[in-house]
Parts: structure tokens; sequence; C-alpha cells
């Protein structure tokens, strides 16, 4: 972040303000404390990844509604630091903090020892009764063995706490890699996956998405409640996880649309696995959990692609955005590649 977001000036800020909130009313999206912090860095220019995320769903005529107004501000606005990492940080200062005490401890009682043995040895050279040497050097042993037998017990608990502090930062780490509602991989976990696949596809290696659509999911959720669409959306998201191999990704877009990136798989393989992913979702019956009652089973147009060598990774989730779109345009309920998005184009 530059400092000119950092710290704006009147004149400058008011600009920018005054573009987000007309922004808003364009799109009809209402002006809460968190939308407007969207906007307001969208126009203020200092974040790219948000910037490009808003113009792709811009481009596409994509709705913006609560659910993708937050996965924007979880992802690209909210602030990185938590109380998690704070509660870490104190936590491992108070260890470090025992261990060095410890280690002073420990060497101040080896110093000890060695002066008592070294005494007891000068007495043995001064013909001191043997019987009253072993004794004392008996004495001085079971004394090092209680110090070290304390010290042992005390780094034993302090490694237990420590190993609670990485369990707790790596669970910290997970939760802010993961969609609260899908429990599939979020935004942030989602360009982070791909800017890695893009690397080793560079050099060669296949790498193809699919994007997933539920069709008629606001007609859905107008008719049933959204309480009942985001049951459907995780069922969709079982779904979605069981059918993608182990190196795969699969993640949420944003709203009803999820994402799966596969790594090594050409596009003849991610449209069979698409196509499983169409079926397995058609199969499924979906229980009113409230009532008890059947509803109409749902239903899902998926866009598919390829990476080409080079190209910017927005280029690629729009070519398979473009592929579903014509899905939805050819009666939904289908999968389509890229290879009918050339055909489209060439038939036009």
């Amino acid at each position: 972040m530059d400092s000119s977001f950092d710290d704006p000036d009147y004149d400058y800020a008011a600009s920018i303000a005054g573009r987000a909130i007309q922004a808003m009313a364009e799109q009809r999206i209402p002006p809460t404390p968190i939308n407007f912090a969207v906007w307001f860095q969208y126009f203020a220019g200092s974040h790219d990844d948000l910037r490009n995320a808003i113009d792709l769903l811009i481009d596409h005529n994509r709705p913006f509604d609560n659910r993708t107004s937050l996965d924007l501000f979880e992802t690209y606005v909210a602030p990185q630091v938590n109380t998690v990492v704070t509660a870490t940080s104190e936590r491992l200062h108070t260890l470090m903090g025992t261990a060095r005490e410890f280690l002073t401890t420990a060497i101040a009682d080896n110093h000890s020892q060695m002066q008592a043995i070294s005494e007891v040895a000068d007495q043995g050279k001064a013909g001191v009764d043997p019987k009253v040497l072993v004794a004392q050097l008996m004495n001085e042993l079971a004394r090092a063995a209680t110090r070290a037998t304390r010290l042992e017990a005390g780094f034993a608990e302090k490694t237990r706490e420590l190993d609670v502090i990485r369990d707790s930062l790596s669970r910290s780490e997970e939760r802010a890699r993961t969609d609260t509602l899908t429990g599939l991989a979020n935004r942030r976990a989602l360009d982070e996956f791909l800017r890695k696949a893009q690397a080793t596809a560079d050099w060669g290696e296949p790498l193809s998405v699919l994007l997933l659509d539920i069709d008629h999911f606001k007609t859905f959720n107008d008719n049933f409640g959204h309480g009942v669409g985001d049951q459907v959306l995780r069922l969709m998201a079982k779904v979605l996880r069981e059918k993608v191999r182990t190196q795969d990704l699969p993640a949420r877009y944003g709203g009803e649309e999820l994402i799966a990136v596969l790594p090594d798989a050409d596009l003849a393989t991610c449209a069979e696995i698409a196509e499983h992913i169409r079926r397995a979702i058609a199969e499924c019956t979906i229980t009113r959990r409230s009532t008890g009652e059947t509803l109409p089973g749902i239903n899902v147009s998926i866009g598919v692609a390829q990476y080409r060598a080079g190209e910017a990774i927005s280029d690629l989730i729009e070519r398979c955005d473009r592929a579903l779109y014509l899905a939805k345009g050819g009666g939904r309920n289908r999968v389509v590649t890229e290879i009918e998005l050339d055909r489209a184009g060439a038939a036009g």
C-alpha cells in the first residue's frame, strides 16, 4: 500500500470517496462500511489484485451481492494481522524468557557441581577417609540428578506449550485460507495456488481449470430461501472436493461459482472430470432440513479451459468463464470447453 492511500490529503480522499459512492450506486451496491472500503481501495489503485477481480466481475455483468462483496473484503481488504498472531507472539516471548532462565540455571548448577566434585577430589589427595569421600560424592551426584530431573520436566512442559502454539498457528493459517461457508479454499489460497501452478506450467506441464455455476440458483434462493441455498452450495462443494484429484485445488470463486485448478491435466482430462462432477450433482437429492421435504434437483453448467504458456492467469480464467456462459446459453446442465468457443466464434 503506498503513502498516497495510507495518508491522503482531503481533496484526494474526497475524490476517491465520490467515485466509490458513484460506482456503488451504479452497481446497486449498499453503501455499507465494508462495501465502501472495497470500492475506495479499488479507485485508490493501491491493490492490483482487487482491481483485476472487480474488473472481471464487471466485464461479465456479475452481480455484487452480499456474499461476493464480503469475499472481496475478506480476501483483499481485511487486515492480515489478527489476534491469534498477536497472542502467539506474546506467548513465544514468555517461553523464550523461561528457556533463558532454564539455561542460566543449568549452567550455574553445572559449575556448582564441578566445583563440589573438585573439592571432594582435593580431599582425597589430602588422605581423607574414603568412606567419607564416597558419601560426599554420592550426595553431590544425587543433588545433580535431582536438578537435572527438575530441568528436564520444565523443558518438557515448555515443549508441550510450543506444540500447542504451533498447532494454533497452523489452524489460524488454515482458517485464513478457507471459505467459511463451503469449507473450500478461498480466493487468497486460490491465487497462491494458481501462481505456483503457472510457474510449473510455463515449463511445459499442462494446467487446466474448470469453472462451475449452479443453474437458476437465484430462482432457487427466491423460492426456498438463502438458508437452503447455502445448504446447496455446501453440497456442491462436497461433490467437487470428492471428484477432483488429490493434487487439484477446489475453491470458491465467488457467489455460487466454484472453481477447480488441475495441475498436470490437459483439456480432455479436465473436461472428463468436469463431466463426472456434473453428473454427480445432477444425481444428488436435496432435502430441506427443517421439513424433510425433497426439493427440486440442482444442475450445473461448467466451463473448461487449458493454460497457454506465457499468458496471464486472468486470461485463462476469462476464457474458462466464457466457456461457462456458452454452456449457459446452450441450454445449461452441460460442460463446454474452450474448443467450442473457437467453433462458436467461427460460426458467428
